[in-house]
């Protein structure tokens, strides 16, 4: 309630981000900051629903693993929360890779040449691995550039701020051919103590930890929802965006 809130990743419909920035605004939130990078239509028909409900909301489009483009969003975001920067910042970009066939060769294709199967095998093992950068960077350097950026403005203008971090359990228990995503969120879960750190006798301005949810329907996970073999080890079945997104928003936040 009352507090200004920064949601990444926030603007694709179905996504986890649209339902903490929709449980952020229905809890009584002062302004939310929607941010997305490629969802931009879903994302501005987030805030133009919203601003239609008497909510304050406003998009911010950028590139978290481009720094220029972050450094450049700091004074937009300012702008729109009336010269402060956010109480609250939920770091929750994130992308999922289609996985490897370790030890498995490519299913053939009929009437496939030698010297055309050796350049599909080798087309599919650069953009799996391509994939699996563009997961890293997304969390792992985006994370980073997003907590350095704010923490600093909050430890400067003496403002306090609440970090909060999604991860996922694959950090602990990995799943199966997507190392690129299991160990981008192993290194989520360092970032509050890697933060605490650098922030030395400024922490406590700051507030930060990481969150490992469970699988959730979304977009991306949505083809799954009904494969126990995918889940079950967890949970009985698929979480609802709405069921987590209640979940975060009642975790009692430092004063």
């Amino acid at each position: 309630k009352d507090k200004r809130v920064l949601i990444t990743g926030s603007g694709k419909n179905g996504g986890l981000g649209q339902a903490l920035a929709l449980a952020s605004l229905l809890n009584g939130a002062k302004t939310v900051g929607i941010h997305f990078n490629t969802s931009y239509r879903d994302g501005f028909g987030m805030v133009d629903a919203m601003r239609s409900k008497g909510f304050d909301v406003f998009a911010m489009q950028a590139d978290v693993t481009n720094t220029r483009d972050l450094w450049a969003s700091r004074g937009f975001v300012k702008e729109q929360m009336n010269g402060k920067g956010p109480d609250i910042l939920i770091c929750n970009s994130g992308l999922t890779e289609a996985g490897y066939r370790f030890g498995r060769a490519l299913p053939e294709k009929e009437n496939e040449s030698r010297r055309e199967r050796r350049a599909r095998v080798r087309r599919d093992f650069i953009e799996r691995l391509d994939e699996s950068k563009q997961v890293m960077e997304t969390k792992i350097d985006g994370f980073m550039y997003m907590s350095h950026l704010w923490a600093g403005e909050a430890v400067y203008h003496k403002q306090p701020l609440t970090l909060i971090y999604i991860s996922s359990m694959q950090a602990i228990d990995p799943g199966r051919a997507v190392p690129g995503y299991v160990l981008a969120n192993w290194a989520v879960l360092k970032l509050p103590q890697i933060l605490d750190i650098n922030l030395g006798k400024e922490n406590s301005f700051v507030t930060s930890f990481s969150l490992m949810l469970p699988f959730i329907k979304t977009g991306m996970t949505e083809e799954y929802a009904d494969n126990p073999k995918v889940f079950d080890r967890w949970q009985p079945r698929m979480l609802e965006t709405n069921e987590v997104a209640k979940s975060i928003t009642d975790l009692p936040l430092k004063k």
